[in-house]
């Protein structure tokens, strides 16, 4: 089901102003690499701090949170619905958060906007699982995404993943072992463990009052 557009969404967006920034590509082939628009993270947030990343943010709970938590560091949030995005903007915004900046668009783009091995962590929070076998290489695990994810994380960086879905867990566990990728702290019950500091998801908070269990891994390349 498509969602229904915001009222007012232009206006709203255009209200966030370079809170947002678009990726969008009118050829849509994202064989294409360029470097014209490749984000200057100094120059945008006005500081040297290292810069994280978050893939498929929702509304913003959870980088508004961790925004929050770490005014040390810079995030660069991805969300592709603008019907969803400003939400997440509006809520930066009103809490007065400097070190977030939100991309729209998908994943497919972000060589083309953010340099080379310059991010110091990835997240991915309950990514769409694309259920379907013939949606595999939608998935953001599907190793033309981890391709992607090598070029854009420094040396040693980590990805922390965290879904409800078992069977899109275990297609991840599978892609990021398969394609060199190491795992580490990894939970089929994420809420029944002893790790600590975990920000609740919009998703996550839903999921688990549901009963479903949330898991989670770490990934690393040597």
């Amino acid at each position: 089901m498509r969602m229904r557009r915001k009222k007012h969404l232009e206006e709203r967006l255009a209200d966030c102003g370079d809170m947002i920034i678009y990726m969008d590509r009118e050829d849509r082939n994202y064989q294409i690499k360029d470097t014209e628009n490749i984000l200057d993270a100094a120059e945008l947030f006005g500081n040297d701090n290292p810069v994280e990343l978050e893939i498929g943010c929702g509304k913003g709970q959870f980088i508004c949170e961790l925004a929050q938590r770490r005014p040390d560091i810079n995030f660069l949030a991805v969300e592709k619905a603008s019907n969803v995005i400003v939400d997440a903007a509006e809520k930066a915004i009103a809490l007065g958060i400097k070190n977030v900046r939100f991309l729209r668009g998908g994943a497919e783009y972000l060589e083309s906007y953010i340099p080379a091995h310059s991010i110091g962590r990835i997240y991915l929070n309950f990514s769409c699982p694309f259920p379907k076998k013939s949606y595999a290489s939608h998935r953001l695990t599907h190793h033309r995404f981890l391709d992607i994810y090598k070029m854009l994380l420094k040396p040693g960086a980590e990805i922390h993943q965290k879904t409800d879905n078992r069977g899109f867990f275990e297609f991840s566990l599978e892609e990021f072992s398969q394609y060199g990728w190491t795992m580490k702290n990894i939970s089929l019950d994420l809420h029944a463990s002893d790790f600590e500091d975990n920000i609740v998801t919009e998703y996550e908070q839903r999921f688990s009052e549901q009963g479903f269990p949330i898991y989670r891994l770490e990934a690393y390349l040597k």
